[in-house]
């Protein structure tokens, strides 16, 4: 019995470890399969105290999975130092849930004073949004104004939905260097998409795209205790599966646009994917990971019930050298805590081509 269930879990890890790079459009299942990447480096590692404490020489078959697997486990912990001090371009991303979220009891205009007091005190040097919220007619809503022109820095806004002279979402980026270029990739005309800045750094200059993956849509609220989840799990799973389906595609024209940069590319944003998914290994298959190269913890990034998710990166290209990494979670005045990360690079920068994740 121990060895069939030995090598039951061996062949189970095996598929999903390789699972990450079928795409959900050939395989729409693939990216819920993959959840289950954790429990079973668990598992194996439970089996192998059992089997080396039993002296059975089948303790080799959940070895061997769990080397296979090690990589899963760098994208799921680190333990990097932490620098007393760092100098370079700084980088903050922040799903910011438009200016304005709230938890019981919460004031919705307190909320909006905290969050842009802490976004005007963070001193990094440029700054992505998702889910931006701007409001011309009202002046305490301004946040262009008060996020950006009062502070010096340039912007580049772009509105997914609304009135762009009065009230409207979208995606920015700010900047304190001079943006030579801006424009979008995508947008989905609901909350999603991907903008891109060319910002010049002194004599370098350097890509920003900010990235607002297909939500997961997942009904949190809903899944509170157990009959939330016996009521919602059905509902749950189908959106799950469309939204994997939707972000390959999505991935594919972004990774596309990626390629033909003519700079050194700094990608940010919320993905909406947790980092055992097609999304995830696509992209660490041509740049780096801000937070497995100088991470600390688990670097979870999302505020609601589901706490346990990073979904929200910083990867960068291998020209560029990165300095620090950090998860803001002591910063709760939206569904998602910013990350930020420090980069420096020898100059001239000179652009790295990707080569086709394929």
């Amino acid at each position: 019995m121990l060895r069939f269930l030995t090598g039951l879990v061996f062949l189970i890890s095996i598929f999903l470890f390789f699972s990450v790079y079928i795409s959900p459009e050939f395989f729409p299942y693939a990216g819920l399969l993959t959840l289950l990447i954790p429990p079973l480096l668990v598992i194996n590692a439970i089996l192998l105290v059992l089997l080396i404490l039993a002296g059975r020489k089948l303790a080799l078959v959940p070895l061997i999975a769990i080397i296979i697997g090690w990589k899963f486990i760098g994208i799921t912990f680190q333990l990097n130092s932490i620098p007393e001090k760092t100098e370079g371009l700084s980088v903050l991303s922040y799903n910011v849930h438009l200016l304005n979220y709230t938890k019981d009891g919460q004031d919705r205009k307190t909320v909006t004073q905290n969050i842009t007091k802490w976004l005007q005190d963070n001193p990094s040097d440029i700054k992505c949004f998702q889910e931006f919220y701007q409001d011309y007619t009202t002046p305490s809503r301004n946040a262009i104004k008060a996020l950006a022109t009062d502070q010096g820095y340039e912007y580049s806004y772009q509105v997914i939905d609304g009135n762009i002279k009065k009230r409207s979402y979208g995606m920015a980026i700010f900047s304190r260097y001079p943006i030579i270029n801006e424009g979008r990739v995508f947008d989905t005309r609901k909350n999603n998409g991907v903008i891109f800045a060319d910002i010049k750094v002194d004599k370098d200059t350097i890509r920003i795209y900010n990235a607002h993956l297909e939500s997961m849509s997942i009904p949190s609220e809903g899944l509170s205790d157990l009959d939330g989840i016996k009521e919602n799990y059905r509902e749950t799973l189908r959106k799950l599966k469309n939204g994997q389906v939707v972000r390959a595609s999505q991935l594919g024209v972004l990774m596309e646009h990626m390629r033909n940069s003519p700079y050194a590319n700094i990608l940010v944003g919320d993905f909406n994917d947790v980092p055992y998914s097609y999304t995830y290994f696509s992209l660490r298959k041509i740049m780096n990971n801000a937070f497995e190269k100088a991470g600390r913890g688990f670097g979870f990034t999302y505020n609601k019930v589901l706490f346990f998710l990073r979904i929200d990166n910083i990867f960068y290209d291998d020209i560029l050298e990165i300095k620090s990494f950090k998860t803001h979670r002591e910063v709760d005045y939206s569904d998602h805590y910013p990350i930020s990360a420090t980069f420096s690079w020898e100059k001239p920068l000179r652009k790295v081509q990707i080569q086709d994740a394929d």
